[in-house]
């Protein structure tokens, strides 16, 4: 079985961000990019399936910059067999890339696609959803346990308190959460061999899709500075500061 796994380059989650002085978005200029966490444990969850014997093939697809392609080796230097990389010169909204990932999913006719539940630069957990409605897949989302099994696979995902199993029938989409595995770290011998691996290069008019903006963004400002705190001496202080203050009568 043939498995699809989108990744995104997304500023590194050690980074903190910087807002353009004219709050237009983030600065990433001269700033550490990395894989989106959640899709590297989406390529770590396809690798282990691969080593149990069930996927034949991974291949890892990534839509933005060239720059991408970086992302697209460490994901070769993890395991993945090949990388599609879809250039575009202007941010990819969800619904473009989940048209594009249709689009290479009825070209790759892959049984599964696992991807993170949501990049952490965006936190727009759309894309998986979007997919689905459009290939007409099952999806199971936040999996936090996956098993294939012949033409299903079972996703245990974490709800409100506890745990809900969906068995989905192949081909499906499963989107993943930070309890489904720990990502191994790639070693210097496979991040050499990865450079020789396959990297296709291609646009969206090669696919058809139109994915140009419908959204604009108004305005990106960095949260309230918090007023510094107080120490009181006893319960008593406590309790008529808060009465002062009005949330106590």
């Amino acid at each position: 079985m043939k498995v699809l796994v989108p990744v995104k380059r997304v500023l590194d989650y050690n980074v903190k961000p910087r807002v353009k002085a004219d709050g237009t978005g983030i600065d990433l200029a001269n700033v550490k990019m990395s894989m989106n966490p959640f899709d590297e444990i989406a390529v770590e969850e396809a690798i282990r399936l691969k080593e149990k014997g069930v996927v034949t093939e991974i291949v890892v697809v990534s839509i933005g910059e060239p720059k991408s392609q970086d992302t697209l080796r460490t994901a070769l230097a993890m395991g993945a067999d090949r990388a599609i990389l879809v250039t575009s010169d202007t941010k990819v909204e969800p619904l473009g890339v989940a048209k594009l990932l249709k689009a290479i999913a009825d070209e790759e006719q892959p049984g599964l696609v696992i991807l993170g539940k949501q990049a952490i630069d965006d936190d727009n957990n759309q894309t998986g959803q979007m997919l689905a409605a459009l290939t007409g897949w099952g999806q199971g989302t936040f999996a936090s346990k996956v098993e294939v099994e012949g033409d299903f696979v079972t996703v245990t995902r974490e709800v409100d308190g506890g745990a809900e199993t969906e068995k989905l029938k192949l081909p499906a989409i499963v989107t993943t959460d930070l309890r489904l595995n720990e990502p191994r770290y790639a070693s210097l011998p496979n991040i050499m061999k990865a450079k020789s691996k396959p990297l296709a290069t291609k646009t969206a008019a090669d696919f058809g899709v139109d994915v140009s903006p419908r959204l604009t963004t108004l305005k990106v400002v960095e949260p309230a500075k918090r007023s510094a705190g107080i120490k009181v001496a006893d319960v008593d202080e406590l309790v008529g500061k808060l009465k002062a203050m009005g949330v106590a009568k």
